[in-house]
């Protein structure tokens, strides 16, 4: 069963930095793009950063400067290296991936993972 297990949340004070970890596994043949996604509380779920097998990177207009996604393709993992944390990035933090797994046939799938809270204070 395909999985995605996130790490590296945590509390940190504004002006500190975090690494977000996610790591794939179980039955996947290849992995298109990998993403963060965020929550703040009372908000809807939003991309933070994406990045595709080719290495081709998106980021959300407020974290751009600050944050770095970048994968280990040989891992199945994807990064979210995140500076100059502020009091607003507080959000529960998912990982997400377009990839294809192999069974009996190749599907499409996309998963999240479980989700990670990071809080920054003030």
């Amino acid at each position: 069963q395909v999985q995605l297990v996130e790490s590296g949340g945590g509390l940190v004070q504004a002006g500190g930095s975090l690494r977000l970890s996610c790591a794939a596994s179980g039955g996947i043949f290849s992995i298109n793009s990998m993403g963060w996604y965020r929550q703040a509380p009372g908000k809807q779920r939003a991309l933070v950063a994406s990045i595709t097998n080719g290495g081709r990177t998106n980021y959300q207009d407020s974290v751009k400067g600050r944050f770095t996604i970048s994968r280990d393709n040989a891992k199945n993992t994807v990064y979210l290296q995140m500076n100059n944390l502020k009091p607003e990035d507080t959000a529960v933090f998912y990982c997400n991936a377009d990839l294809v797994v192999a069974e009996t046939t190749y599907r499409r799938l996309e998963v999240w993972g479980q989700g990670t809270l990071v809080t920054v204070s003030s």
